[in-house]
């Protein structure tokens, strides 16, 4: 669309289904490189992907011209054939449902890619339920207990 400028960050993060231990590190650079190219093939600009053995952080410079659910359901599908033809685990992989989706301002971009990026260390100390109740409360999202995530405990991989 001509005359339309824009420039928005937005980072994504959602869980393996019931939270499982499931995403290793003998592959998780496939999954990213995979994850990278179905967001560029939409016509976005992947800033940051990382994930641990229960959930993925992706980070992207977003183009307005579909919707952020839309890339979201297209990353987790196309995602979960991959893993599923590509990987084959010992049993069927599956993204849980839903998702959460934060913005940043540009001044943001280097410590949130630095966030990404040391997931790992980051979650020596801290599980997932409470990285993600941390981000719902940073951002003031108001939310129903019953629909977060499928909690179960967090065990580490």
């Amino acid at each position: 669309m001509s005359n339309t400028y824009t420039k928005i960050y937005i980072q994504t993060v959602f869980a393996v289904k019931n939270r499982n231990a499931l995403i290793r590190k003998t592959w998780k650079e496939r999954l990213h490189k995979y994850i990278t190219g179905i967001i560029q093939n939409m016509g976005h600009k992947l800033i940051a992907v990382n994930s641990v053995h229960n959930h993925i952080h992706i980070f992207i410079g977003y183009k307005p011209h579909m919707a952020f659910s839309d890339i979201v359901r297209d990353v987790k599908s196309n995602s979960t054939l991959f893993i599923n033809d590509e990987i084959r685990l010992p049993k069927k992989f599956y993204w849980q449902e839903g998702y959460g989706a934060f913005s940043y301002s540009e001044a943001q971009i280097d410590n949130v890619v630095k966030y990404i990026l040391n997931q790992e260390e980051h979650h020596r100390t801290k599980t997932f339920r409470e990285e993600y109740l941390s981000f719902l409360k940073e951002f003031r999202i108001e939310y129903d207990e019953k629909y977060l995530f499928d909690w179960i405990d967090d065990v580490q991989e």
